[in-house]
């Protein structure tokens, strides 16, 4: 695993981090790759690593409780991301894995994965090196105003009742040509939440300091353009995009 290519933000502008965390399901990839197109800034999908680190263990038919075998063979394979695309694009050796990793049989086993402290040891490395080299970050996750980027200039904290999330996943699955229970889906949403919160490397906390914002009610665009005028208000001296 490699950084990628350097940044395309300007040098001549201070490095900075903006985190998104919170729950399954509360719209932080979408929101966070949003953001950073209004912002002039570069969008990291630490979720997607997670779920491709599940994806491997599903391929090679490792125990995903195995974190010191699972850490190994992620370490091996040369998972990247495509910096040129938007979003960036996550591949596994030439395969892009961008859509495989969203299927319901990852999601099931993603949260036990990143349960795994061995693993969570070597994808937080990675994205701290990604951080080196694209220094203006928009990095959404479940850990990265806690634990990965705790010095970040800017920490927001997405959350939504279980309902709503479970109805935006059932829209992404049908979207996808799937078709999956509503009960199914929250009972796995559910299950995600208790284990990303219990667990023992980077649980799933609100980080200090971070702004809670609810996406319940309101769309995208909406949620987009309080994170971004909250942005300016609060980093006015950063070069953000107007």
């Amino acid at each position: 695993m490699s950084p990628g290519m350097p940044s395309r933000s300007d040098h001549n502008l201070p490095r900075m981090i903006i985190t998104i965390d919170g729950p399954a399901g509360t719209g932080k990839s979408t929101v966070a790759h949003q953001l950073a197109k209004r912002l002039g800034l570069e969008f990291l999908d630490t979720g997607a690593m997670y779920r491709a680190a599940a994806l491997v263990a599903l391929d090679a038919k490792i125990d995903p409780t195995d974190g010191l075998t699972l850490a190994s063979a992620v370490e091996r394979i040369d998972m990247h991301f495509t910096w040129s695309a938007d979003p960036p694009r996550l591949l596994l050796g030439d395969r892009d894995v961008s859509q495989r990793i969203r299927d319901l049989d990852v999601s099931e086993v993603v949260s036990i994965v990143a349960g795994q402290g061995e693993l969570r040891r070597t994808l937080v490395a990675w994205q701290r090196r990604i951080a080196e080299a694209h220094r203006r970050l928009v990095s959404e996750g479940r850990d990265q105003g806690s634990v990965v980027f705790p010095e970040a200039d800017l920490r927001f904290y997405l959350d939504a009742d279980l309902a709503i999330r479970a109805q935006r996943r059932a829209r992404q699955l049908v979207d996808a040509g799937m078709q999956v229970s509503r009960d199914r889906i929250e009972r796995d949403i559910l299950q995600r939440d208790r284990m990303d919160e219990s667990r023992a490397d980077g649980p799933l906390v609100r980080p200090q300091g971070a702004i809670v914002v609810d996406t319940g009610h309101r769309n995208v665009d909406q949620v987009v353009t309080e994170l971004a005028t909250i942005a300016h208000r609060q980093l006015p001296d950063f070069g953000l995009d107007p």
